[in-house]
């Protein structure tokens, strides 16, 4: 038995991934290239298997991390990719940027100053604008205001500054009032481009398009296409459809340990929250919230077993959890799903976060380093 199938895994379909991009590739114009967006370990997926599949079989060149740590692990990956860090990077780091060539996002006229004032060398960034997220960015009434703040920025020696960009915070909805926000949001860094086009000052990029923006108001106006969550087959917002064929690209699998049969009176798990009603056969998984397959699952997820649901029973604990095998065959040694495709059925991580109240970003983010990641073709 290889070393994996012990206990838990996560199974990444590469091959998914290229078909999610090339669908996602014919949304946007010729305008519109993809940048890819790894942080958070690939948001769970694995950074290095991640990008180098997309840099090397699928041609993205365009990347965007969280902060500089994560941008010198891609650059090591794809020697020749455009990094974009979409957070804060402390301005004593800044000789580092420049060394590795990396696109800082820049918050303030006083951040601009920072990094110019420690780096040796130029620093290639872009220059967020807060349009309505309310998180970083210059913030203005108006865009002739905006766009004067940009260009004083622009004055500030040892910066290359090669776009702007924003951020929607509601473009995953239909509610009429959130897509009027969301109008107003394009408007805005659209009006401010716009003018300093007027005064002679053109960017290699603009850009505000994200994974929802992408999928249900892409605009060729925006250079890049910032995707994410919609890359690896979840929904931005679960109450909206993605485009057909999106599919996820994370499984995550483990193995039944111990099967046997409980009587009515018996107790399952801590907090003897579960108390058998009738003669029951129960199954022993080896995952647990450690792997981050979330407690808030106790007594009310669902896990694959040979293409049947199986419920889970009691509490999730850290590295176990009990399911309710009565109706399906089985034995210890054999394989369940937690989350992904089992037979004719399929439990998604949306699914999940919707049992929990969040959303399928942490899901995927949430699947700990001890789960190894098995990355299939």
């Amino acid at each position: 038995m290889k070393p994996y199938l012990k206990r838990a895994w996560a199974e990444v379909s590469l091959s998914q991934l290229g078909r999610n991009i090339e669908i996602i590739k014919n949304l946007n114009s010729q305008n519109t290239e993809i940048m890819a967006v790894v942080k958070a370990d690939a948001y769970g997926h694995g950074d290095e298997h991640i990008c180098k599949y997309l840099y090397n079989e699928c041609e993205i060149k365009y990347f965007a991390v969280s902060n500089l740590d994560e941008a010198i692990a891609v650059r090591k990956y794809c020697p020749d990719s455009e990094i974009f860090i979409l957070g804060y990077t402390p301005p004593e780091y800044a000789h580092e940027i420049a060394q590795y060539n990396i696109i800082q996002g820049v918050i303030s006229t006083e951040y601009a100053r920072k990094l110019a004032h420690n780096t040796p060398a130029p620093i290639r960034c872009h220059i967020k604008i807060d349009t309505g997220m309310g998180r970083i960015g210059l913030k203005h009434d108006t865009p002739e205001l905006c766009a004067d703040e940009i260009e004083n920025i622009m004055k500030t020696e040892k910066l290359s500054v090669e776009g702007i960009y924003t951020h929607f915070a509601v473009a995953d909805s239909d509610i009429p009032d959130n897509i009027a926000y969301t109008n107003k949001q394009e408007k805005f860094i659209c009006d401010t481009y716009k003018i300093l086009t007027e005064r002679n000052i053109k960017f290699r990029h603009m850009h505000f398009m994200n994974s929802a923006g992408t999928c249900y108001r892409n605009n060729p106006a925006s250079t890049l296409a910032r995707v994410g969550i919609v890359m690896y087959g979840l929904h931005p917002d679960i109450s909206l459809d993605i485009p057909k064929g999106i599919k996820p690209v994370m499984s995550v699998k483990a193995v039944i340990s111990h099967v046997k049969t409980i009587r009515k009176g018996d107790c399952v798990s801590y907090g003897r929250t579960f108390t058998a009603d009738h003669t029951m056969k129960i199954a022993t998984v080896t995952v647990g919230y450690a792997d981050g397959y979330s407690r808030l699952l106790s007594s009310k997820g669902e896990i694959l077993v040979h293409g049947k649901r199986c419920k889970i029973i009691g509490r999730v604990c850290m590295d176990q959890l009990m399911i309710d095998v009565s109706d399906v065959d089985t034995q210890a040694g054999d394989i369940v799903t937690l989350i992904g495709k089992d037979g004719n059925d399929c439990i998604t991580a949306d699914e999940l976060a919707g049992i929990y109240g969040t959303i399928g970003y942490e899901v995927v983010c949430g699947i700990s380093k001890r789960v190894p990641r098995i990355y299939i073709k």
